[in-house]
Order: structure tokens, then C-alpha cells, then sequence
């Protein structure tokens, strides 16, 4: 595995360093590590270029499926994973501690070949309660017998999922995922019904029906899903990340620095822009490219702002923390609301630490004051986004900043310090060892 992937680590900015250069967004962490597990139901080798090899929970997926009888190979160079799923069956492992959410994507695979499937309990970011009943409520759906072990979740299906009715309560990302995943190798026909079908939703459905799959959809939020007993091979490009391009298009308009941001899936981030066309933000673009820096602003001041997060094709809920990153470059106050998640606060904390107590937040509510004067601090990750919002601060910060479990940032953005050292900023990662007794 990544020698980061089990590690404390620390990262040591020097604060004033200013951007300049070209970054290129990378295949999208939340498409790309499902489209990995989903590769697991095929019949026949699949290879997802464009894919982001470093990514940390790419690397614990991969070392699961591995050690459960898959070979998984990726390539840094050429940004590709390949994928052999001939042998990825259900074993039982001597660990089962995975801190990523999307461990319940491995199931399918596993009961298509075995049966029967024990993966870890979802870990990962703590922005709320979201917990697995969804999935539990899937593979019972499909006709599975679930029960949650001391280690591990145990899933049985003795003849392979059966078509049925997925009725979700609530609209879920993972869970249509899931559905998606395990109604592609189910008997009969299954119909998922308020589903939530985002782009990398989209994506997932492309890439299944790349591999036989015959999917219908209405709308964004009904599913009608055939499985298929043999599925083949595929060679499928995983979409650029729009919240990486967001978080490169949103640091160089607030830094100060010149950035060309290569790869901006545009198709998928009509709102967000348009959001910062309202803050008095003109970006240079052509179809693949934007060019942000000081010139972007039309009368030389980010204007003030008002707008909520949500479901797409809004600003989604992981771009949140760079919009109040903007907000408080503003000039006055700004306010942002997230009805998606509201308990998505906890970096809030750590970036007040930078910017003065310019922020106050409640339950679902944020306010910033623009313009305040960014000193320098030691703070904490929090989640994957927030994280890189904290590391973003320390970097325009008057001084030498500290971020602890910064691993959390590396989580998220696929080879962050050579896409940094790229725009011509260096930050220095450091192992945390525990103290000796």
C-alpha cells in the first residue's frame, strides 16, 4: 500500500507563497474509486484510464480486492488501474480495518463469485450521521440476509442477488450506487425508485452498460436495471473531478497568484461558475481550460454573497468549504447554507484559527466576514474537503502554519504536493510517531 495511507501525518507550510503555474484536475476520487469496485462484477479484465492512482482510499480498495483474489495493477505514469476480477472471491481476512465509507460497493462482486461477502464497516469522514442502513435495506431488497459482525459486515446470498423493488427513503448518492452495483448481476429486473443519479451516478451507469448491463432511466431519480449473467470487459474514462477544479479555480482567485487549471469538466459545473459570475468574478476560459488570477475580478474586489449547497447541478455539499474560503476574501459579508449536509462544520473551527474568528456558524448556516488579515496557525483536518480548505489558509497565512492529520487532504486530492510543487509551492509532510512512555 501507499506508505501515507497508515500514517499521522503533519504538514508544515510557510505561509505568503503565492501560485503560479498550471494544474491538471484529476480523474474524480468519487467516480473513480466506484467505478474500481464496480470493475469487481465483470466477467473480463477492465481498464479506467484517467483514473487518480495516488488517491489514498484508491489504495486501501485496492489492497482489499487484492487480498481478497483480484489483481488489481495501477500505473502512476499513465494514470490507469487494470483490473482482473477472475479471483475475487469472499475470504476471510486477518484485518478489516478500512477508514473509507464506500467499503459496501465490494459486496457485489463478491456475492456474484462466493456467495456470501464480508467487508469492513464503512469508515471514513465524520460530517454527520450517515450511517449504512441504506445498504443493509439494499441487500435486503435483493434478497440477501445481512448481519453486522464484531469486524465485519456479513452479507449472504447463497444463489446471487434476486431482481426487486429499492425504494429509498431518502435520496442517496452511495446507496443508488450500490443498488446500481448489485442489481447489475441480480436475477429479473430491479427498480430503484428516488434514486439519485449525480454525474459520477451518470458515469457509474455508462460504465455498467459499457459491460452489458441494459439500464433505464426517468429522469433523476427512477432506475429500471436488468441484470446480466456474463458481463464483459470495458476500457472507460473516468470524468474529471469537479470539486478539485473548483477548489484550484476558487485558490487562485483568492491568492493572489496567476493558476491555468487544465481539465474543468464544465458540463457538470454550470451553478458553481455561475456563482462566481454573482460574486463579481469573470474567469478566462476556453473549453477545457480556465486562467484565474487578480484580473478575474471585475471591479478588483470579490462581492459579497448569498447561496445554499445542496444536491447537483447546484454547489454540492463537498464544495462548500471553498465558497466560505471565498466568502471571507469577500468584501463584507457573505452567507452560505447547506440543506444536504448541515452538520458539515467541524472545519469551521480550524479555519477561524487563520482568519480571526471571521466566521460563525449554526446548524446548517455560515456567515463570513471578508477581508480579514490571515495569521498564521496550528489546526486539525477534519474532512477531506475542509482539510484542503485549512491547508489552503496556512498557505496564504502571515506566517509558518501547522496542519495536523493533513493525510485527510491527501485523501481527496490525487499527488497534491506535485500538483503544489507544479504552481511553485512547497509544503513539508511529517510523520507524527507517538510519544514514548
Amino acid at each position: 500500500m501507499n506508505t501515507n495511507t497508515n500514517k499521522n501525518l503533519s504538514a508544515l507550510i510557510r505561509g505568503g507563497q503565492k501560485p503560479n503555474g498550471t494544474v491538471k484536475v484529476s480523474g474524480a476520487k468519487n467516480a473513480g474509486t466506484r467505478l474500481l469496485a464496480a470493475a469487481t462484477i465483470s466477467d473480463e479484465i477492465v481498464q479506467l484510464n484517467n483514473f487518480p492512482t495516488e488517491l489514498v482510499d484508491v489504495q486501501y480498495k485496492v489492497d482489499f480486492i487484492n487480498k481478497s483474489g483480484g489483481k488489481v495493477v495501477l500505473d502512476n505514469s499513465l494514470d490507469t488501474v487494470r483490473i482482473d476480477p477472475s479471483g475475487y472471491v469472499d475470504s476471510l481476512l486477518d484485518n478489516y480495518e478500512y477508514p473509507i465509507r464506500t467499503t459496501y460497493l465490494l459486496v457485489a462482486g463478491l456475492i456474484k463469485r462466493s456467495g456470501k461477502a464480508r467487508i469492513p464497516y464503512p469508515g471514513g469522514c465524520k460530517i454527520g450521521n450517515r450511517g449504512y442502513d441504506l445498504h443493509i435495506m439494499v441487500w435486503k431488497s435483493l434478497g440477501a440476509k445481512v448481519e453486522e459482525k464484531e469486524d465485519y459486515i456479513e452479507v449472504t446470498a447463497p444463489s446471487g442477488f434476486k431482481g426487486g423493488i429499492v425504494n429509498f427513503p431518502i435520496s442517496t448518492i452511495g446507496g443508488t450506487e450500490n443498488a446500481l452495483i448489485s442489481a447489475s448481476i441480480s436475477d429479473n429486473e430491479t427498480i430503484i425508485k428516488n434514486a439519485y443519479i449525480s454525474p459520477e451516478v451518470e458515469s457509474l451507469i455508462a460504465f455498467l452498460k459499457s459491460m452489458g448491463v441494459k439500464i433505464e432511466t426517468v429522469g433523476n431519480s427512477y432506475i429500471k436495471v436488468e441484470g446480466a449473467k456474463y458481463l464483459r470487459g470495458s476500457i472507460f474514462n473516468v470524468i474529471p473531478d469537479r470539486i478539485e477544479a473548483i477548489t484550484w479555480i476558487i485558490y487562485g482567485i483568492i491568492s493572489g497568484g496567476n493558476i491555468t487549471v487544465k481539465d474543468v469538466p464544465f458540463e457538470i459545473m454550470d451553478i458553481p461558475l455561475i456563482h462566481l459570475e454573482d460574486a463579481g468574478i469573470n474567469i478566462y476560459r476556453n473549453d477545457k481550460n480556465v486562467v484565474v488570477g487578480p484580473d478575474c475580478l471585475v471591479n478588483g474586489e470579490i462581492q459579497p454573497f448569498e447561496l445554499a449547497c445542496g444536491t447537483h447541478p447546484g454547489i454540492i455539499s463537498d464544495m462548500q468549504p471553498f465558497y466560505t474560503l471565498l466568502g471571507l476574501h469577500a468584501d463584507g459579508v457573505s452567507r452560505i447554507y447547506d440543506y444536504r449536509y448541515p452538520e458539515r462544520l467541524k472545519y469551521c473551527e480550524e479555519l477561524n484559527k487563520f482568519y480571526n474568528d471571521a466566521i460563525e456558524w449554526q446548524t446548517g448556516k455560515i456567515k463570513t466576514v471578508g477581508k480579514s488579515k490571515i495569521s498564521s496557525a496550528t489546526a486539525k483536518s477534519t474532512d477531506l474537503r475542509g482539510s484542503m480548505a485549512v491547508v489552503l489558509a496556512a498557505l496564504m497565512a502571515d506566517g509558518d502554519s501547522k496542519i495536523e492529520n493533513v493525510e485527510m487532504a491527501l485523501r481527496g486530492y490525487n499527488n497534491l504536493e506535485k500538483k503544489l510543487e507544479g504552481l511553485g509551492i512547497n509544503i513539508e509532510i511529517t510523520e507524527n510517531f507517538p510519544e514514548k512512555m
